[in-house]
């Protein structure tokens, strides 16, 4: 008879002889009949890429491989390839399958017990101690991974020890039938992980094989596992879980965690990292908490399962896999506005009419509750369409009407589906901000709007004695620097705040350097000012409010956008592109700062003037990928002339203008050399003019 894996292969191959699916073994007949691939999301790269392929089918197939290079004795192979073929069917069968194995009392949602119940009723084993210790196998198969991961207390796997107890298994034989299962689970994920792994997994056998339970086996160790990709991208758990601790002996819990978390001792968590790695720790131990009272609200849950949120959060953008901000943002929202002693009562008291969490069971399993939010029909189709509109100019406004809908902050600086890759950008461009350093005074300096944190690493590296600190607006922004910083283990920090109120988080006198470095053009473009954005108004009181920060002596360091003069020059441009004048018509319809002014003089030539051209071919530079952002923001917005005469008229003798220079970025040459010839009115080819000033204002006087 072939083997398990031939089998697969085999039948993947369209290789075996059957007709029907029915007429495969009963364990790779519910597996090829699979209509729901349920996967967790932490192992695959894009969503789509389930459509392609059965991941479960794919999943047992690897890991029956990995026990075909294994050497073990020929009854182990035999149980184990066993073992490996049932347990995974539980995620497998049709629609209707699935629905006739829960009203049979098979948990198909806690898939090592519902594998066992189908083995039991489906498998044609006779002998009862080999179908009694095969069954156990796929009950507790990967447990032992999943105590290493916090997902379940390690008494969970004690029964295994059973079969030694009752003579059929000696402790050395369980021992290495553990090992060897264990690695065929693991590996089958992937080698890295069970090389990471397997030294830690070894003393947990040793463990299960003597009936004796690991001395760290306590509430710190758990939370710390159940975060450990959360401290691998930077977070700072034992400072943010004695914040929390405290938090709830605040709030009346005197035994802070350890009371809190009384009903985690016997529970079994599924798919937690996949769905809460992405939130803070507080914000994870507010759902946690939630969670559990839920569970044990009406018959108690033993399994509590994150896999309806982690669905929820997660769509491909592009191909790939990406976190849903609009829905992260807005659930954030929500917990913040919990106090811890709501949370202890079950959140009733809160207060959201377009979203509210949920534990829920299903009737046929009861002791299996699923942990989610639910939105409005109203939201989710408002998240739906900023979705769809995110390669769209409508994407802004589409945000902005969600940050209306929630009461969340009403800008656009977060760019929800693009931010890491927004921030590689920003770091990209080290070496154009060099420039900056020879200018920076004093110990303290200011970074606004500090992006992917290139010039806090390029001050912390080149003048190791200041002290650098980045403010912004943006969640996100403050979120990734702080998680790189502590991974890092930069000096520098992050603050979340306002540049047009800077006072309100840093005290006035106490910075020596600010910087705004392409920043002034966002809040230029961005921020409504008395009601009106693109005001110049708004660059002002950022001004003003660095202004309040530096003591006499201090300096504000300006490198941005800049117009260049006189602005009456007419430029003319002639496209390689065919598509390039289409491209400049829809931009002229979309773009928000002013009219954009052109004449088409040929074919894919146009006459423009000279700072609208150049204000499209920015935009026109950065390609389609920024398009939705670029159009809603004016890089230049005063001519040098103008910007020393704005800084005059707010400061007047309290300040010298150090430094006033214009100049061209180098990247725009060389990004625009083969796509479009520049030349005068006479025809005669020219090159791009300034793009961008660096200013130096120092204080001078208090008054």
């Amino acid at each position: 008879m072939p083997s398990a894996l031939e089998q697969i292969r085999s039948y993947l191959a369209g290789e075996t002889e059957v007709t029907e699916i029915s007429d495969l073994p009963a364990w790779l007949e519910i597996l090829a009949s699979a209509e729901e691939y349920i996967v967790n999301y932490e192992r695959i790269g894009s969503i789509g890429e389930l459509e392609q392929l059965n991941p479960v089918l794919a999943y047992v197939e690897r890991s029956l491989d990995v026990l075909q290079s294994e050497r073990n004795s020929f009854w182990i192979q035999e149980l184990l390839e066993e073992v490996l073929a049932w347990s995974e069917t539980a995620k497998g069968g049709t629609r209707l399958d699935r629905i006739g194995w829960q009203r049979q009392g098979i948990n198909v949602f806690v898939h090592n017990e519902g594998s066992a119940d189908l083995y039991l009723a489906r498998s044609a084993v006779q002998n009862r101690d080999r179908r009694r210790l095969t069954a156990l196998l796929i009950r507790t198969h990967g447990l032992l991974g999943q105590y290493l991961r916090g997902e379940v207390p390690f008494a969970a796997n004690l029964p295994l020890r059973g079969p030694v107890d009752e003579g059929l298994l000696t402790e050395t034989e369980l021992a290495r039938l553990l090992m060897a299962l264990n690695r065929c689970v693991i590996a089958a994920v992937s080698e890295e992980l069970w090389e990471s792994v397997a030294s830690d997994l070894e003393d947990c056998v040793l463990h299960v094989s003597l009936g004796t339970i690991p001395e760290d086996d306590g509430l710190y160790t758990r939370l710390r596992r159940l975060r450990t990709g959360s401290i691998r991208r930077g977070e700072d758990f034992d400072g943010e879980l004695k914040n929390v601790n405290q938090a709830l002996q605040e709030a009346g819990i005197e035994g802070g965690l350890e009371q809190a978390f009384e009903r985690l001792r016997d529970k079994t968590l599924w798919y937690v990292e996949a769905a809460l790695s992405e939130f803070s720790l507080e914000e994870f131990v507010k759902m946690m908490l939630l969670a559990l009272r839920g569970a044990d609200e009406g018959p108690q849950a033993r399994h509590i399962s994150f896999e309806r949120l982690m669905h929820g959060l997660y769509y491909d953008y592009k191909g790939v896999k990406k976190i849903n901000l609009y829905k992260k943002r807005i659930i954030e929202k929500y917990l913040r506005e919990l106090d811890w002693t709501a949370v202890q009562e079950g959140g009733r008291h809160a207060d959201s009419p377009h979203l509210h969490h949920r534990v829920i069971r299903e009737k046929s399993n009861a002791d299996t509750c699923f942990f989610g939010f639910v939105f409005s029909p109203a939201a989710e189709k408002l998240i739906d369409f900023c979705v769809e509109a995110e390669k769209s100019p409508l994407y802004e406004r589409a945000v902005l009407m969600l940050m209306d809908l929630f009461g969340l902050r009403r800008d656009a600086y977060d760019r929800f589906h693009n931010e890491d890759e927004y921030l590689e950008t920003m770091n990209s461009s080290a070496d154009d901000k060099k420039i900056l350093l020879s200018y920076i005074s004093g110990s303290r300096v200011l970074d606004i709007g500090p992006g992917g944190g290139v010039l806090l690493d390029l001050i912390e590296r080149e003048m190791p004695g200041k002290e650098v600190i980045g403010i912004d607006i943006s969640e996100n922004v403050v979120e990734a620097l702080e998680r790189r910083r502590r991974l890092e283990g930069r000096n520098w920090r992050v603050l979340k705040g306002d540049a047009l109120n800077l006072t309100e988080t840093i005290a006035p006198g106490s910075i020596d350097t600010v910087v705004f470095s392409s920043i002034l053009h966002e809040l230029y473009s961005y921020i409504p000012f008395n009601g009106r954005k693109f005001n110049l108004d708004t660059v002002r009181a950022a001004l003003r409010s660095a202004f309040d920060l530096i003591p006499v002596g201090g300096r504000i360091l300006i490198r941005d956008g800049i117009m260049t003069e006189p602005g009456e020059q007419l430029r003319r441009l002639h496209f390689t592109d065919h598509n390039a004048l289409t491209k400049l018509e829809q931009y002229a319809s979309d773009f928000a700062g002013r009219k954009i002014q052109y004449d088409v003089i040929g074919p894919n030539q146009v006459e423009m003037p000279v700072n609208d051209a150049m204000e499209f071919l920015y935009t026109y530079t950065w390609g389609e990928e920024a398009y939705v952002h670029e159009v809603q923001e004016q890089f230049g917005y005063l001519t040098p002339s103008q910007y020393e005469k704005c800084i005059g008229e707010l400061f007047g003798e309290q300040v010298n203008i150090v430094l006033s220079r214009a100049f061209l970025q180098e990247g725009y040459t060389h990004a625009l050399q083969n796509k479009v010839t520049i030349t005068n009115e006479a025809g005669e080819e020219v090159s791009l003019p300034d793009s961008t000033c660096l200013i130096v204002i120092e204080k001078i006087s208090e008054k």
